[in-house]
């Protein structure tokens, strides 16, 4: 039985996703970060990055963290690719230039969008859209997601996923990272076919459950 650690908070979305997406029998330990806690280390708190048993799976203090069978691993995007890999059916490249373009689009997210998106995000949430967006330091990680953005559309030009005609794990795991971003709306509104393309990601019925799955959590 897989077993995924973490909260649907957390970037355990990423295999969340692709575990809906392929239909697979799993079991969810929900383990939340320990900055959302009071106190993380007192008798009787819920089970949390901070505590010893988690620490026991992963010594790092974060989640998500995955088992299955003797594997245990941690990292979400590459948890989100093994479970594509080895349960994801059409989720997974087929030969390999789709792995190479795959990890290309996993790469461009992890390294060039999520952290300046989750910096905006943080922004907007604190000051509102207006006040962020006057904001030097936001303004300025708008403008390294010019890059990224770009070479997402132009990667987008004729097609509806970034591998082509269907929808694969490469596009889970760089829209997880662009929803991030999401709050910059002026700056997506650049980017027609990326903004198109992440709306149908996110139109996914998988999508959908994860996103539920978020809000009946607390926040």
């Amino acid at each position: 039985m897989i077993r995924l650690y973490g909260v649907a908070r957390s970037r355990a979305t990423r295999p969340l996703w692709v575990l809906y997406e392929a239909d697979v029998a799993f079991e969810q330990i929900p383990v939340i970060q320990a900055y959302r806690l009071a106190e993380p280390r007192a008798a009787g708190a819920p089970l949390n990055t901070a505590s010893p048993e988690f620490l026991a799976v992963n010594a790092q203090g974060l989640v998500p963290a995955l088992q299955d069978g003797d594997l245990m691993m941690t990292e979400s995007l590459a948890i989100a690719w093994y479970l594509a890999r080895v349960y994801g059916g059409d989720l997974a490249p087929r030969t390999p230039q789709e792995e190479a373009m795959a990890l290309q689009w996993g790469f461009v997210g992890g390294t060039a969008v999520e952290d300046a998106g989750l910096r905006i995000t943080k922004a907007v949430t604190l000051m509102g859209y207006e006040a962020a967006m006057k904001d030097p330091a936001v303004q300025a990680d708008v403008a390294a997601l010019r890059r990224p953005f770009a070479l997402i559309e132009a990667g987008l030009e004729g097609r509806d996923w970034l591998l082509g005609d269907r929808f694969t794990v490469a596009d889970i795991m760089l829209a997880e990272c662009v929803r991030y971003a999401q709050t910059a709306t002026e700056l997506l509104a650049e980017y027609p076919r990326l903004s198109d393309w992440l709306a149908r990601a996110q139109s996914r019925p998988a999508f959908v459950k994860v996103m539920a799955d978020r809000a009946a959590e607390p926040a």
